[in-house]
């Protein structure tokens, strides 16, 4: 008899999971055909292969899978390519894509794109606009328009350098970067926004990065690694060993990219860029006005240490720094 009266129970138990699964089914297949047949376009400031614009891909992909929608990507090269020729050429390629392929949003990544499409083209235009990471301060685009929301791209310079102090003997710092706009920017922001007075120094060759990493480890206290990207004959096994055999105070970086020549990492997290920009473009899609989605800065952040940068210069870690790191390069 229990086995009787237990069967009604059961049947009606798995007669809710089926409703459900079939509502939740029901519920994933109208949010994804919602989108169908809407475009997005994403305008990348730089190249595939990039470690940061790599990552932002991949958030903006992910978070965009199985949605219906139609997304391209556009690559502009301008990190490579510094030359104003050149990047006004792919400026005015991006400018015809759009044209071309009518896009429903435009997600853009990186200050180029902002700077040299949507600021001269696009300023308060029909076609809405999601831009992220845009360096520090967007104000200099003139944002927001009333087609334009996104997220800055904010370094964690202020968490690295107070890892860093704890490692110092000194207060004196310096960043070694790669001769760039973006470098300049990050430089005017570490000082004007964070009030950290920081040395900067810029190079154009693997030679004069080898040659002014070696002298800074004499004049300086603690070192910022900056972007290498844009030094065409870079290259990174080379300046590993370089740092290993060279370092004596704590070094640090906010790019992966730089981390096979730093000890410390405190690092933003690129996927958040991209996941933001990709669900703000489909809640704007879904009617939402730009106007109406405020500017955020991003706001997660990653520590790794180097090791091997750390043994060579004979600097003890502290444990509270090895325990709250998520990675550690040995």
């Amino acid at each position: 008899m229990e086995g009787k009266n237990m069967t009604p129970k059961i049947l009606k138990s798995i007669l809710g999971i089926l409703t459900t699964l079939l509502l939740l089914m029901t519920t994933l297949h109208v949010q994804a055909s919602s989108f169908e047949g809407k475009k997005i376009l994403f305008i990348n400031s730089y190249h595939d292969g990039y470690p940061w614009s790599d990552g932002i891909t991949n958030g903006v992909k992910r978070t965009l899978a199985d949605t219906g929608v139609n997304l391209k990507i556009v690559w502009m090269d301008t990190k490579r390519n510094t030359d104003e020729t050149f990047i006004t050429e792919a400026a005015q390629r991006v400018r015809k894509e759009i044209e071309t392929f009518r896009p429903d949003v435009v997600i853009a990544a990186d200050d180029n794109a902002s700077k040299h499409v949507i600021q001269p083209f696009f300023k308060d235009a029909d076609l809405p606009f999601v831009f992220c990471g845009v360096n520090w301060d967007a104000s200099i685009y003139g944002f927001p328009y009333k087609n334009v929301t996104g997220m800055v791209e904010v370094a964690g310079a202020k968490e690295l350098i107070e890892i860093l102090r704890d490692l110092a003997k000194g207060q004196k710092i310096a960043m070694l970067a790669n001769d760039t706009y973006t470098a300049r920017k990050d430089m005017e922001n570490y000082r004007d926004k964070l009030g950290i007075d920081i040395s900067l120094k810029l190079v154009d060759s693997m030679t004069a990065w080898k040659e002014t990493y070696k002298a800074i480890q004499d004049q300086f206290d603690m070192l910022i690694i900056g972007n290498v990207a844009a030094i065409k004959d870079f290259n990174e096994q080379e300046a590993e060993a370089f740092a290993i055999e060279n370092a004596k105070i704590p070094s640090g970086a906010v790019q992966m990219g730089a981390m096979r020549f730093a000890m410390i990492g405190y690092l933003k997290v690129p996927e958040e860029q991209g996941d933001w920009a990709a669900q703000t473009a489909l809640k704007i899609i879904s009617g939402t006005s730009p106007a109406e989605i405020p500017i955020i800065n991003n706001t997660r952040g990653t520590v790794i240490i180097n090791a091997k940068i750390a043994l060579s210069a004979d600097i003890e870690i502290p444990y509270k720094i090895v325990e709250s790191a998520e990675q550690i390069i040995e």
